[in-house]
C-alpha cells in the first residue's frame, strides 16, 4: 500500500479517536442514559469511517448505473446532426477516401470498406515503377513484414506472432486442424449459433477429414442477438479442444468478452480461436493482453484494403514452435529449394504456403497507415457515439413502424454495425438499394430472415449520413415503396 494511502488512514484513524473521546467526555456520568442515542450514533460513525476506508484498501464504489449522457440525444431534427458533424475531431479523414456519389448513403464498411485516395497513388508507383520498370520482387518481402507489424498494432500483439497470408477461410481451416493436432486427446470443440456460417463449414468438413471423431456443440442464443457469458463458461470442460467464435457477431454485430472466454478456456486446457473479420479495425482488440491463443481476420471490411485483399493469421509466440501447418507449401519451409524434404519453418511464418498476392498486400499498407494516425481508441470513441445516434433516430422513427433493434443496446457488448429487424425487411432492403433518383439511395446489407445491417464506419462515415439514410428508411415504409418490390 503506498505511503500517501497510509497516512490518510492514520489521520482519519486519528479524527475517529478524538471524536470518540470527545463524546466520552461530553456526556461523563450520564452515559448510562444516553447510551442508545450514543450507541446509535457511533454506529454511523463507524460505518462512514469504514466507507471513508475503503478506497485506500482497495475497494471502489460501484459505478453508477446512469447512461452516458453524450449517448443521450433529444432531438430529430437535421441541425443536430450537422452540428455533431462540425464537432467531429475525426472528420478530416473522410477526405481520405474516394466518394464521388453525394446521393448515395454507403453502410456496408463490414462487407467491403471504401477506397482511400492514397492507395490509388501508392498503388500506381508499385505497379509502374516496381513492376513495370523495376520488373523486382525485392520490395515484396519488406513491405510484408512492414504490414505485418502494422497488422499486429492493430490488434494488440507482436509483429512476430502476425502474419499475412492466404484467405480467412483457408487460415481458419489451418488453424482449426493444427489446434486440433496439438489436442489430440480431446474431442470437443465449442462455437456459437451466432458465428460466421463459413467457420462452421469448415469446422464440419475438418470433422469429417479426421475421421469424425470430434463433437461439434453450438452454444444457443436465447435472443439470436447475444450469448450469456455463463452458457460459454458451463460448456468448456476438460473434453474441449477448440472454442472459437466470431469477435463480432456477423449478424447482429454482439461483441464477446475476449479476455473472460480466453481465461475460461485456459482453466480447462483448450485453446480459443478469434475471427476478427467484424471486429478490426471497428473495435479495440488485445490479443496480447487477454492472452489469446490464436486468431485469424479479413482486411478489406473495416481495414479498407480492398476486395480480395488477404487475410492474416496471429498464433501466440509460445505456441508457434508446437502447431504444424497442415498445408506444407514452399513459403512455409526453413529452407525452400535447398532441402527436398520439408521442414517447417520457426515461428508463425510456417504457417505460410505459397506465393502471396504481392498487389493485394500492397493496396493494404496505406488502408493501414489512415487507421494507425487516427487511432483505434478514437474511433471506437466515435463509432459508440455514431451507432447511439442510429439507434435514437431508429426508436424515434422506425419503431412506431414495425422495426426491432436487432443489435445489442449496450455499446460495451456491440460492434460498430446495428441490425434492424424488420417482417419486410427484404424488400425494404431493395428500396434502400434501388430506388431511381432522384430519391437518395442507401446500402445497407441484409441478412436472412430479417435483418438490415448498417455499419458506422467512423473513418468516413457522417452525422449526416446517418440522418438522411433513417429518414430515407422511414419514407420507405410509410410510403409503402418497399411494396413496389418482390418478396
Amino acid at each position: 500500500m503506498a505511503k500517501r494511502s497510509i497516512g490518510k488512514i492514520a489521520v482519519l484513524s486519528v479524527c475517529f479517536a478524538v471524536m470518540a473521546f470527545s463524546i466520552h467526555g461530553m456526556f461523563g456520568a450520564n452515559m448510562a442514559k444516553k447510551k442508545n442515542d450514543i450507541d446509535q450514533f457511533l454506529h454511523h460513525a463507524t460505518c462512514y469511517y469504514a466507507i471513508s476506508l475503503m478506497p485506500f484498501l482497495g475497494f471502489s464504489k460501484q459505478k453508477s448505473e446512469r447512461p452516458d449522457s453524450s449517448l443521450q440525444f433529444t432531438s430529430t431534427d437535421i441541425s443536430l446532426a450537422r452540428k455533431l458533424d462540425s464537432n467531429d475531431k475525426l472528420r478530416s479523414f473522410r477526405d481520405k477516401f474516394v466518394i464521388t456519389d453525394p446521393n448515395t448513403i454507403y453502410l456496408d464498411g463490414n462487407s467491403l470498406g471504401r477506397l482511400p485516395k492514397s492507395t490509388i497513388k501508392y498503388m500506381q508507383n508499385v505497379i509502374e515503377k516496381e513492376w513495370g520498370e523495376q520488373v523486382t520482387r525485392r520490395h515484396m518481402g519488406s513491405r510484408r513484414e512492414r504490414v505485418n507489424a502494422k497488422l499486429a498494432q492493430l490488434v494488440g500483439a507482436q509483429p512476430e506472432e502476425v502474419l499475412i497470408s492466404d484467405s480467412t477461410s483457408v487460415n481458419f481451416y489451418k488453424l482449426v486442424v493444427a489446434a486440433l493436432q496439438l489436442k489430440k486427446d480431446r474431442t470437443k470443440i465449442i462455437t456459437a449459433d451466432l458465428n460466421f456460417p463459413t467457420d462452421v463449414y469448415i469446422l464440419e468438413g475438418i470433422i469429417k477429414l479426421l475421421g469424425n471423431k470430434h463433437e461439434l456443440v453450438f452454444i444457443p442464443s436465447d435472443d439470436d442477438i447475444t450469448i450469456k457469458n455463463e452458457a460459454i463458461q458451463s460448456e468448456i470442460d476438460e473434453e474441449t479442444a477448440l472454442v472459437t467464435f466470431s469477435h463480432v457477431a456477423y449478424k447482429s454485430g454482439f461483441l464477446y468478452d475476449m479476455a473472460k472466454v480466453n481465461q475460461w478456456a485456459h482453466e480447462k486446457g483448450a485453446l480459443v480461436l478469434w475471427d476478427l473479420s467484424h471486429s478490426v479495425g471497428a473495435v479495440p482488440i488485445d490479443l496480447g493482453d487477454t492472452k489469446a491463443d490464436l486468431a485469424v481476420g479479413c482486411t478489406y471490411k473495416y481495414l479498407n484494403g480492398g476486395s480480395g485483399c488477404p487475410a492474416f493469421i496471429y498464433v501466440r509466440r509460445d505456441l508457434q514452435n508446437d502447431l504444424e501447418n497442415p498445408i506444407w507449401g514452399w513459403l512455409g519451409a526453413q529452407d525452400p529449394f535447398i532441402t527436398p524434404r520439408y521442414k517447417a519453418s520457426p515461428g508463425v511464418k510456417r504457417f505460410m504456403v505459397g506465393s502471396p498476392p504481392s498487389l493485394s498486400i500492397a493496396a493494404l499498407e496505406p488502408a493501414l497507415d489512415i487507421h494507425l494516425e487516427a487511432g483505434r481508441d478514437n474511433l471506437r470513441k466515435k463509432s459508440i457515439h455514431q451507432a447511439a445516434y442510429l439507434i435514437y433516430l431508429a426508436e424515434q422513427w422506425l419503431f412506431p413502424l414495425g422495426f426491432e433493434l436487432g443489435s445489442p443496446k449496450n455499446p460495451e457488448i456491440r460492434g460498430s454495425h446495428v441490425a434492424l429487424k424488420h417482417p419486410e425487411a427484404y424488400r425494404i432492403y431493395q428500396a434502400m438499394t434501388q430506388s431511381p433518383p432522384p430519391a437518395i439511395k442507401v446500402i445497407p446489407d441484409f441478412r436472412p430472415p430479417d435483418n438490415i445491417r448498417m455499419s458506422v464506419v467512423p473513418l468516413y462515415t457522417s452525422y449526416n449520413e446517418i440522418y438522411l439514410a433513417m429518414k430515407r428508411i422511414r419514407e420507405i415504409v410509410e410510403k409503402n415503396i418497399y411494396k413496389q418490390y418482390s418478396e
